[in-house]
């Protein structure tokens, strides 16, 4: 399965918009659970060094 990802400046995003890392931690803003996909972010996101 491939995880998707447009944000370019993560140092996990690989050619194809492709998640690389080896695990991925998603969390809900709002506690345990989420009504939609606003309510999540990614915390597996690193910048990239410039």
């Amino acid at each position: 399965m491939d995880v998707l990802c447009e944000v370019s400046n993560c140092v996990h995003n690989e050619a194809g918009e492709k998640c690389g890392a080896t695990s991925i931690f998603i969390v809900s803003e709002s506690g345990k659970t989420a009504s939609s996909q606003h309510e999540t972010d990614c915390k597996t996101f690193e910048p990239l060094e410039n």
